[in-house]
């Protein structure tokens, strides 16, 4: 049991780390726009295409929105 509480924690925290990494990504990009030498590719655009495709899907994509919220706000 205890093995398994410190991988949900470990997972937990690298997920946290991920949200933090997109986010400081989006902020960059919109100050220093597609050239940002450190970023690689276009953030943005990805994040948008990613929300097209699940919009794209209807009540898959809603149920996906769902899930990945309930994932987020554990």
């Amino acid at each position: 049991m205890l093995i398994m509480d410190n991988i949900i924690g470990w997972a937990k925290k690298l997920t946290e780390a991920g949200v933090v990494v997109i986010a400081l990504a989006v902020v960059v990009q919109i100050i220093f726009g597609d050239s940002a030498a450190f970023l690689p590719g276009d953030i943005i655009g990805r994040l948008t295409d990613i929300i097209t495709s699940i919009g794209g899907a209807n009540l898959v994509g809603l149920v996906a929105v769902g899930l990945i919220y309930k994932i987020f706000t554990r």
